[in-house]
């Protein structure tokens, strides 16, 4: 597959399961090789975990450190820029504050929730203030209230930060929702079925976007490309 992204674009990725999406996340973190081809971030190969990314795993309980209290957790990556302590707890208990945990930096990630662990990890990835963030199912472990919620403040990131977001997810709505592109993944092998341009306002809301009529067709649109109804790779 041939994929690109622009500075400061927030792209989803949806397909059915085993087309590659995570695998695809993880080439471009420099976690694995690909077997072919190559990965570049501003020109520059990607040969190794690049300065400037983060990575939120769908794995929430893997990705915690359980020794560590919250605040520590989200503060960690922090090192890596150079950050005193006081700058790395003010800039946690900032992201932590963001993903609606104000009051959980004194907890360990085991006395937490499932829905709110995963929102500690979220929040890592705010913390450190990644040009490029990379988003695998994310939200999957909340409940419907909190995963809304989540969705706006991805979008609230991403037009003030103005970082680059690639989000995979098995919702439909979702990546309709918070793109600005839907890239569909087919399989077997896997490939770039269609990329539809979200032609939404930035401005989104749950209950008006979600009824509007541009939003009813993009989202029958990508179902039926996800679903398999069209044959082969199509063009958007």
């Amino acid at each position: 597959m041939t994929l690109e992204v622009a500075e400061g674009e927030l792209v989803s990725i949806v397909g059915p399961s085993g087309c590659g999406k995570s695998t695809l996340l993880r080439c471009i973190a420099g976690l694995i090789s690909p077997t072919s081809g190559r990965v570049t971030l501003d020109g520059t190969p990607v040969d190794g975990v690049p300065d400037g990314l983060a990575v939120v795993f769908q794995d929430y309980s893997r990705s915690l450190l359980p020794w560590l209290t919250v605040r520590d957790n989200v503060a960690l990556p922090l090192r890596r820029r150079g950050k005193s302590k006081a700058e790395r707890r003010a800039a946690a208990d900032e992201a932590l504050a963001s993903v609606g945990l104000p009051d959980a930096g004194r907890k360990y990630p085991w006395q937490l929730s499932g829905g709110m662990q995963q929102r500690v990890s979220i929040a890592r990835a705010l913390a450190y203030r990644p040009s490029l963030l990379l988003m695998d199912e994310p939200f999957g472990s909340v409940d419907a209230q909190t995963r809304e919620d989540l969705e706006d403040l991805v979008l609230r990131v991403h037009r003030t930060g103005g970082m680059t977001i690639l989000l995979v997810t098995h919702d439909i709505d979702e990546s309709v929702y918070v793109g600005d592109r839907v890239v569909v993944l087919g399989r077997n092998p896997g490939h770039i079925r269609a990329e539809i341009d979200v032609t939404l306002p930035p401005e989104r809301d749950q209950i008006a976007t979600r009824a509007d009529a541009e939003f009813v067709r993009l989202r029958a649109e990508v179902g039926r490309l996800v679903r398999g109804a069209a044959s082969g790779p199509v063009a958007a």
